[in-house]
This record gives C-alpha cells, sequence and structure tokens, in this order.
C-alpha cells in the first residue's frame, strides 16, 4: 500500500478546497423562488430562477424565497361582538411574496405577523359587527381582513390575497336562544302561510257566492224578460184574434140573414145569463125593459143598425 506523500496530501486538500469552492460559488434558483446575497454582511442582489455564480468567501444566499401562494392557517381567536356576544373564530390566510429584498428585511418573520395581524384584524372588524351579521355579511367581513393586511404588508414585500373565516364556533346558550328564534321564526312563517291560505280560501268561496248570486239575478231576469215577453206575445196574439173575429162577425153581419142570426143569438145569450141572474139571487129587481126579451133584442138590434154603416 502506498504511502501518502506530503505531496499528495496537499494535491487532495486543494481538490477538497475547489470542491467547497465551486459548491459555495454556483447556486441553481428554483422555478418561482428568489435567493437574496448578501456580501460581507451587506444586501448585494436577488438571484431569479436559473443558474448563477457567487464570489466564494464574501458572497453568500442569506434568506430563501418561495414566490408561490402561501396559506397560512390563523389560530382560533375569541373576538367580542358589538352587542357583546363572545364568538370563537377561525380563519386562513391566503398570501404571496412579491418583493423577496423586502420580505428578508423589513420584518423578521412576515408569516407570523401575518398571522397575528390577522387575528387583531379580525377581533377589530367583529367588535363593530352584531352576531346575526356575522353569519350575513361573512364576505363583507373577509374583504375588510384582506384590505386592512394588504396595506400593513405592503412594506414587507407581502401580498394578501384572500382571507377566508372557516369557523364561527358561538356559547351553547348563543346556540340555543338562536335554535329557539330559527324555530320561532319557522312558525311564525307556517302560521302566516297557513293564515294566507284560509284567507285565500275564503275570498275565493265568496267571489264564488258573489258569482253565483249574480248568476242568479241574472237567470231570474232572464226569465222575468221572456215571461214579459211571452205575456205580451200573448197578449198581441189574443188581440189580433180577437180583431180577426170582430171583423169576420162585422162582415157575417152584413151578408144576408146575418142580422137575423145575430139576434138569435143575443136573445139565446140573454136568456142563459139572465137564467144565471136568477139563480144566485132569491129576489132581484131589474127594469121592465129587461124582462121583455123582444123588446131587448129589439134594442140590441136597433143598436147594430146604427153601429152596421160604421163598420162598412
Amino acid at each position: 500500500m502506498e504511502q501518502l506523500t506530503p505531496g499528495n496530501l496537499l494535491a487532495i486538500g486543494f481538490a477538497i478546497a475547489i470542491i467547497i469552492t465551486i459548491a459555495k460559488t454556483a447556486r441553481i434558483v428554483p422555478q418561482r423562488s428568489n435567493f437574496v446575497v448578501e456580501r460581507l454582511g451587506k444586501y448585494s442582489r436577488t438571484l431569479d430562477s436559473g443558474f448563477h455564480l457567487l464570489i466564494p468567501f464574501i458572497d453568500k444566499v442569506a434568506y430563501q424565497h418561495t414566490l408561490k401562494e402561501e396559506v397560512i392557517d390563523v389560530e382560533r381567536q375569541t373576538c367580542v361582538t358589538r352587542d357583546n356576544i363572545q364568538v370563537g373564530i377561525n380563519g386562513v390566510l391566503y398570501m404571496q411574496v412579491v418583493d423577496a429584498q423586502k420580505a428578508s428585511y423589513g420584518i423578521n418573520n412576515y408569516r407570523h405577523a401575518a398571522s397575528q395581524l390577522a387575528q387583531t384584524t379580525m377581533r377589530s372588524v367583529i367588535g363593530q359587527t352584531d352576531l346575526d351579521k356575522t353569519f350575513e355579511e361573512r364576505a363583507k367581513i373577509n374583504e375588510d381582513v384582506v384590505k386592512a393586511l394588504d396595506e400593513a404588508a405592503s412594506p414587507w414585500g407581502i401580498k394578501v390575497l384572500r382571507y377566508e373565516i372557516s369557523d364561527i364556533e358561538l356559547p351553547v346558550s348563543i346556540k340555543d336562544a338562536l335554535e329557539q328564534q330559527m324555530r320561532a321564526e319557522r312558525e311564525r312563517r307556517a302560521a302566516i302561510a297557513k293564515s294566507e291560505g284560509e284567507r285565500q280560501a275564503m275570498i275565493n268561496v265568496s267571489e264564488g257566492q258573489k258569482q253565483e248570486v249574480i248568476n242568479l239575478s241574472e237567470a231570474d231576469k232572464m226569465r222575468q224578460i221572456n215571461e214579459a215577453e211571452g205575456r205580451a206575445k200573448e197578449i198581441e196574439l189574443i188581440a189580433i184574434a180577437t180583431a180577426e173575429g170582430l171583423r169576420k162577425i162585422a162582415a157575417a153581419i152584413q151578408e144576408p140573414g146575418g142580422q137575423q142570426a145575430v139576434s138569435l143569438r143575443v136573445a139565446e145569450q140573454y136568456i142563459k145569463e139572465f137564467g144565471n141572474l136568477a139563480k144566485t139571487n132569491n129576489t132581484m129587481i131589474v127594469p121592465a125593459e129587461l124582462a121583455n126579451v123582444g123588446a131587448a133584442v129589439a134594442g140590441l138590434t136597433e143598436m147594430l143598425n146604427i153601429v152596421k154603416p160604421r163598420v162598412g
């Protein structure tokens, strides 16, 4: 086995020194990352992704930052709402390094600082909001927190992208009260819906009754009109028939023997009616002329002779 000579040891030491120098000199920066380089303890430059060479023992990579979006879990904290209700809130913060130099020298630990700032900002925003609004206006609360955080983190080279409330924990007593309130609200809505249905049903029934009364009155009106028209038509037909009968009687009287037939008919009717009158009364007083049938018939015949020229 060959012994190491001082020359060999020197060569090996020189090779090791070269390897260490190359290791300290060459730097490969991954995609979406920045390396902050210090020269003799002072900021020198920021290395972007790719291959870079440093001055050995003078330059060194002091900080390494990723430019990817980072997710930070904001621990649960107790906040007091404007109406003095304590709630426990968990949140998630989304942010990104946009300036590696500021993120290195602007603050000691930007992740911890952003988390603490998110908690204090959330307490401030919740303190200005009623309990009911914390559920209804969650999006607005998130926007307010993001706005405040982004303004505060801008000198740190940090861009706050989003903040989301992941959970809101309420005290047991408040949960029970809210459940009772929601139950009462559901019962109230059910009662209102039922009353509205009953009211609409009553309106429908009354409208139906109203329409029924209108229909009945219209039907009665049409019945009366039809009856009146029927009676008028009946009277008209009777008048026409009576007029036609009178014309025929008048024409018959003008014919030979017509006057004698009328006299005979009058005499028969006179005797008939006079007999009926005698049946209904035991005692009656009549003019002497009416007792003489011939005289009565003669009087009627004379009247017909007077009317005859007018009819003709």
